[in-house]
């Protein structure tokens, strides 16, 4: 078992904004309390990066461009091994903080910090992919290209997985960029400690850590010297950011919301489909992953049984717990707003009519979790596609069970949100997979398995979903731009 630290060992001495290699207090002097959602308690005020703090780091980062740019490969691939090889050193403590400040169990934190160290590695080993090709022209001369980095990239993040997602870092630094990093509004805690174990470790200017609110963003956004902005966030996000960035005419790299459907074929393993149903709506950190299967269409023909087990493993598997205890399998939502807005799909669910097969309401009799913004793991059935339950991404530990028949109609109810950025299909027949995955739209799909990752395949969405893929040589090169030469020589 993981050796953790304690936790005042593990918290971040530095509650300031990082930027051109040293912490800077916030001009406007506005700190912002970061709450444990595990406890509802407070934990420390961080400051709040203003436009005016966003124009200075930006100029920094931008006056560091101009030599990071220029930096060997082999120099670059070796700032970022020495990077992968701090977050490793860190994992256990790193693991904490996120889980203190997000309320995912601490267990499973371990792991965000080990991807995020190995995508250090991937894409410092990726470096000599940025290359461009020549072009034959005839006798007289030829055609070459060359693929440059954009400049200043800006990085809004997620809470859910705070530590993993600003280790998406190592893509554009790679290709040459600098990168701005701001932290979820209701997580900075680790990107805080990163920016203190990394300050030495790029030169001034190359990374920056601006934790901030709505404003941060919006300065992100539209500043003209920011040349790419990503978010890993919701779709009402995107669409604000898109807007933003539109006066600047600046690309966006977007992973968003999800609805996605698991669709299960009457010839499924029944071993698979269950553990496979369970695992997908990662009830582990209360289903607060725009990936998680959480439309679940099962054949009538094993319904009732899938259902009987999935609930059975549920409750035996998941227990609402101490986030920062390693033996905890199940973690808070991120706060209050989102405890009432997943109290608030329960409540409408029950309305139209759905039924209540296991959860539904905050856990009760758990030592060590009063204050906290716990709930249930919960599973619905008899679910039909106009109720929010179907329709809405939730967001919290709340699955949707649909009875389906036809096969046509099944693949046009999990086509029919908005959204498309995973899905599954259990079956034992690769021919009823493969022409079940050549009609939904998603830009992820796996086969009898759920939410793995693969590091070095394109991952993203489809639709409101996102834009661009992440994880990959798409990604890398998505953050350079293409120059193209014509040599005469006639």
């Amino acid at each position: 078992m993981m050796q953790l630290p304690s936790i005042e060992s593990a918290l971040p001495q530095k509650r300031d904004l990082f930027y051109d290699g040293v912490w800077h207090a916030p001009e406007s002097g506005e700190y912002k309390d970061t709450v444990n959602p595990g406890t509802g308690s407070v934990l420390f005020p961080v400051a709040q990066a203003s436009a005016k703090d966003v124009d200075t780091a930006v100029t920094a980062a931008q006056k560091a461009f101009a030599s990071w740019r220029t930096t060997s490969a082999e120099e670059r691939a070796a700032y970022l091994r020495k990077a992968g090889v701090i977050i490793r050193e860190h994992a256990a403590e790193l693991a904490l903080l996120d889980s203190l400040n997000t309320g995912n169990p601490v267990a499973e934190m371990a792991r965000d910090a080990r991807v995020g160290a190995y995508y250090m590695d991937y894409f410092g080993g990726l470096i000599p992919m940025v290359r461009g090709e020549t072009i034959p022209l005839g006798q007289d001369g030829f055609h070459y290209t060359v693929r440059e980095p954009l400049g200043v990239v800006g990085r809004i993040i997620a809470y859910n997985h705070p530590l993993l997602f600003a280790a998406k870092m190592a893509a554009p630094l790679a290709a040459g960029n600098t990168v701005v990093i701001k932290p979820p509004d209701q997580a900075p805690v680790s990107c805080l400690r990163l920016a203190e174990l990394l300050a030495d470790v790029f030169p001034p200017g190359v990374l920056s850590i601006l934790p901030g609110g709505p404003a941060c963003g919006k300065a992100l956004s539209t500043h003209p010297l920011v040349k790419k902005i990503t978010l890993i966030g919701s779709v009402p996000t995107g669409k604000a950011i898109q807007r933003a960035a539109a006066e600047t005419l600046k690309p966006t790299l977007f992973e968003l919301g999800g609805k996605n459907a698991l669709i299960a074929f009457p010839d499924a393993d029944l071993d698979k489909l269950v553990a496979g149903v369970v695992a997908g709506m990662n009830f582990t950190w209360a289903g607060q992953s725009c990936g998680s299967t959480s439309r679940v269409f099962l054949h009538e023909s094993h319904h009732d049984e899938v259902v009987r087990r999935v609930v059975e493993s549920v409750q035996a598997r998941f227990k609402p717990g101490v986030p920062t205890d390693p033996a905890t399998t199940m973690g808070s939502v991120i706060d209050k707003v989102a405890y009432d807005r997943v109290l608030g799909f329960i409540e409408s669910a029950h309305a139209e009519g759905a039924t209540l097969v296991t959860g539904g309401k905050p856990p009760a009799g758990v030592a060590g979790i009063e204050g906290g913004y716990f709930i249930e793991p919960t599973v619905f059935t008899d679910v039909q596609p106009h109720m929010r339950i179907a329709r809405e991404e939730i967001f919290g530990p709340v699955m949707s069970v649909f009875r389906w028949t036809d096969e046509a109609d099944v693949v046009r109810q999990a086509n029919s949100t908005p959204y498309g950025l995973t899905a599954a299909v259990f079956t034992e027949n690769m021919a009823t997979a493969q022409r079940t995955v050549a009609q939904l739209e998603a830009g992820f799909i796996w086969v009898n398995q759920v939410s793995k990752h693969f590091v070095g395949v394109p991952f993203g969405g489809f639709k409101e979903s996102g834009q661009g893929r992440e994880e990959c040589l798409d990604e890398l090169l998505s953050f350079t731009q293409t120059k193209s030469v014509n040599i005469f020589l006639g």
